[in-house]
């Protein structure tokens, strides 16, 4: 007699793991699913909108998890998943209130996938979604033994009139930056690539402290949802662009319309030194490191200049003014 789990698929293991979600989600989402958690698919109610419109965004964590994967470290990834798709959510105005995930691997592992799991709800709370379901697929076969891939899927909401897609944005209008937390979850193939050539281990001392090289690289995305939600009962920002991979160029030219340039001051982006010793130990020209990082700025708001003032105010001291929209053709020059 053959079974499922003969074939590497183990439903016990999966039921485990659905048991664990379903503890977490019911603790830490009581009174949010109008549907329950567990069924087919699941909802929360739309409260207190007129004209509500829905956005959703879909997003991984890259090879960054390669980096989890080798040293055993599970439990930040799944802030990483998160903050990867409500970083780029509220860039339209919307309020994330869902968050789905997929986890796909060759051998369901529950130490493993719970650690996982624990960093999903973390970040789920921090930026005050509701984890309402997903999906675990075992696959024997497709992933080798000790893999996981992870995807995320979040849904947001604003009424109409609220929605901020750049097309407000003029000459005059100024550029301000959020600090990020370092590499978030972008250009970790060149970064290992750096490591493997110059024969750096993730387990060595790092220059910073008395953190690994990998616990550095390991250190979660930042999430915005907070100081943007702040923002907005003050000031409506004209355009904010998440500054994921492609950089500052490739990111910020996704919100500006036609006939407008974007100027940003590379000497006003507080210095992060990750960038650097990344930089210099892989010997990465300038242009490539600016196309490939956030270097610093995980997230830019577009505010008009009288409200720059007030917008310093609200982010509080992660905020810094970078540059300046300017007429000109559509493009982001960095000076």
């Amino acid at each position: 007699m053959t079974t499922y789990r003969d074939a590497g698929v183990d439903i016990g293991r999966a039921e485990a793991l659905a048991r664990y979600i379903k503890e977490k989600v019911e603790r830490s989402f009581r009174g949010r699913l109008i549907t329950g958690f567990g069924g087919f698919a699941s909802g929360i109610s739309l409260e207190g909108y007129r004209n509500p419109v829905i956005l959703a965004s879909a997003d991984g964590v890259g090879t960054k998890l390669k980096i989890a994967q080798e040293l055993g470290i599970h439990n930040t990834v799944g802030i990483d998943l998160v903050a990867m798709n409500v970083n780029d959510v509220i860039t339209t105005g919307a309020e994330p209130v869902l968050f789905l995930d997929y986890v796909a691997t060759g051998r369901i592992d529950l130490k493993v996938l719970r650690e996982v799991m624990d960093g999903i709800v973390r970040g789920c709370e921090e930026a005050g979604v509701v984890l309402a379901g997903g999906e675990t697929a075992e696959m024997p076969g497709f992933y080798p033994e000790g893999v996981y891939d992870l995807a995320g899927f979040c849904v947001g909401v604003c009424e109409r009139e609220e929605i901020i897609d750049g097309t407000a944005i003029r000459p005059g209008d100024l550029i301000l930056g959020l600090r990020s937390s370092g590499f978030h979850s972008n250009g970790f193939s060149l970064i290992r690539k750096v490591l493997r050539d110059r024969g750096v281990k993730l387990t060595e001392r790092s220059p910073f402290g008395d953190r690994t090289v990998g616990e550095v690289l390991l250190e979660p995305t930042r999430i915005y949802v907070k100081p943007i939600k702040k923002l907005k009962e003050r000031v409506k920002p004209k355009g904010i662009a998440h500054i994921t991979g492609g950089g500052i160029p490739g990111n910020l030219i996704r919100i500006l319309p036609e006939r407008v340039r974007a100027v940003i001051e590379k000497a006003s982006i507080p210095e992060n030194p990750v960038f650097g010793w990344i930089q210099d130990l892989g010997r990465i020209p300038e242009e490539e490191m600016f196309r490939t990082f956030n270097m610093g700025v995980g997230l830019m708001v577009v505010v008009s200049e009288e409200d720059k003032d007030t917008a310093l105010e609200v982010l509080g001291e992660d905020a810094f003014l970078c540059g300046y929209v300017e007429g000109g053709s559509k493009e982001v020059r960095l000076v």
